[in-house]
């Protein structure tokens, strides 16, 4: 009973890291549709704030910045969206150039097309999500040695 820990739970973290795996590509062609077919509209930077997360101990904070906009879509409709990771100069009552898809508005962005940004972002973080996996059979493996030694 002992024995199946080693597996369940690196099992688990495989399956959890997958999904985010999947997350990642997801929102890395989202943001890729729509710089490539998505209109353009003139929205206004309603809020920005930020959340950190960790700190505790002795651990590192990260801070992430949002911001929240609003724009009209060429029928008329407004649309309010937020978006994490925008720019820092970017501030409450500025006017930015968003991109959207006419069938889903509410998924917007105002990043600044970037292909190769978002490539590199993307693949760097999908090598990182994947070296994890690569251990967690590693070490599935070598329990699994060490049980059928013992």
């Amino acid at each position: 009973m002992f024995e199946l820990l080693f597996y369940l739970v690196p099992t688990l973290m495989i399956a959890g890291l997958g999904y985010a795996a999947y997350r990642l590509v997801l929102r890395a062609r989202r943001i890729s549709r729509v710089w490539e077919h998505g209109l353009t509209a003139e929205a206004r930077c309603l809020r920005t704030y930020t959340t950190t997360s960790g700190g505790g101990g002795n651990t590192s904070v990260h801070t992430t910045l949002h911001h929240v906009y609003e724009y009209a879509t060429r029928e008329g409709r407004t649309i309010r969206f937020e978006e994490e990771g925008g720019s820092g100069t970017v501030l409450e009552g500025d006017f930015v150039t968003v991109r959207y898809l006419p069938d889903h508005p509410h998924l917007a962005t105002a990043l600044p097309p970037s292909r190769g940004k978002l490539v590199f972002e993307s693949g760097c973080l999908l090598a990182f999500l994947g070296v994890i996996i690569v251990f967690c059979l590693v070490f599935m493996a070598v329990a699994h040695m060490m049980f059928a030694e013992a």
